[in-house]
């Protein structure tokens, strides 16, 4: 393998890793305040490809982009409200169950709807703009997508570290009920949270489905599943861990792709699950947490 040919899949692979930490950033975020894994997060990023397509069929994607990013901040929102505020209270098996409930219905509901036939993605003229390198070419939306990554993620630090929401935020995470007896409003503090995981994973999803070119009922399955192992690589819970995670397994499936060992890229996510579990529960950045049973 040559050295410009390296430098094409390693920056491939950090593109496709800012995308997948921009998910995991929704599943990290979610379990810190509820200490729930939202299975239904994938999904919500495929329902963003599907408001994309149909946006972008009488709409400019300058419009387009900001209303795909509200339907599924409207989406994340209406599920959390309908599928796990009354469940609050229930034991945690309850609101998991619920959570891949609201997965399946996502993924039949989009195979009723659309079909299961894959539908192509729209062309974002200036994020498909291509580059050269010297022997290395590659289009716009590669070099963004970290860039991107980078920038919302500092963004989403200062907010949790300096604002009043996220000052309840990382209230709410630490005592849900002692937060509640001070006076945070926890069901605004929730709401804001599935807010900025639906938003993020609205901008993943068009930096995702811009170099793929398709999408179908399950295109949020793996994905979604990836973003998962990343955020629990990088200790569920902390939002850098979620970022280093989710650029961690985007550089290595590219780098496996490009060794020949494609047909194991998707199986190298699972065992990097089962490795880090054994060896360290807690993830790269995650505190150990001791409960009392």
């Amino acid at each position: 393998m040559t050295l410009s040919t390296l430098f094409q899949h390693a920056l491939t692979g950090i593109s496709l890793g800012g995308a997948y930490a921009l998910i995991a950033i929704g599943y990290t975020m979610v379990y810190g305040i509820l200490r729930l894994i939202n299975f239904a997060h994938g999904d919500i990023f495929m329902m963003a490809g599907y408001f994309m397509i149909f946006s972008m069929v009488t709409l400019p994607w300058e419009i387009a982009i900001p209303l795909v990013c509200l339907l599924t901040i409207i989406l994340g929102v209406v599920i959390e409200r309908v599928a796990y505020k009354p469940l609050r209270t229930a034991p945690r098996m309850s609101i998991m169950i619920s959570a891949i409930g609201v997965s399946y219905l996502l993924q039949n509901l989009a195979t009723y709807l659309f079909t299961a036939l894959p539908r192509a993605y729209p062309e974002i003229p200036f994020l498909k703009k291509i580059f050269q390198i010297g022997s290395v070419s590659a289009s716009l939306v590669t070099f963004v997508t970290p860039v991107l990554t980078i920038l919302l993620v500092i963004g989403l630090l200062f907010l949790i570290n300096h604002t009043k929401a996220g000052m309840a935020m990382r209230a709410v995470s630490k005592d849900f009920e002692t937060a509640q007896l001070m006076g945070i409003r926890i069901n605004n503090t929730i709401s804001t949270t599935f807010v900025i995981g639906s938003l993020l994973a609205a901008i993943g999803s068009i930096l995702y489905f811009t170099d793929r070119m398709s999408v179908t009922p399950f295109s949020g399955t793996l994905p979604g599943l990836k973003c998962f192992v990343a955020a629990v690589l990088g200790g569920i819970g902390s939002i850098q861990g979620a970022v280093v995670g989710g650029f961690i397994i985007g550089i290595c499936e590219t780098l496996l792709v490009a060794l020949g060992y494609s047909t194991f890229s998707d199986a190298f996510t699972f065992v990097l699950l089962i490795v880090i579990l054994l060896f360290r529960p807690t993830g790269l950045f995650g505190e150990k947490n001791i409960d009392k049973v």
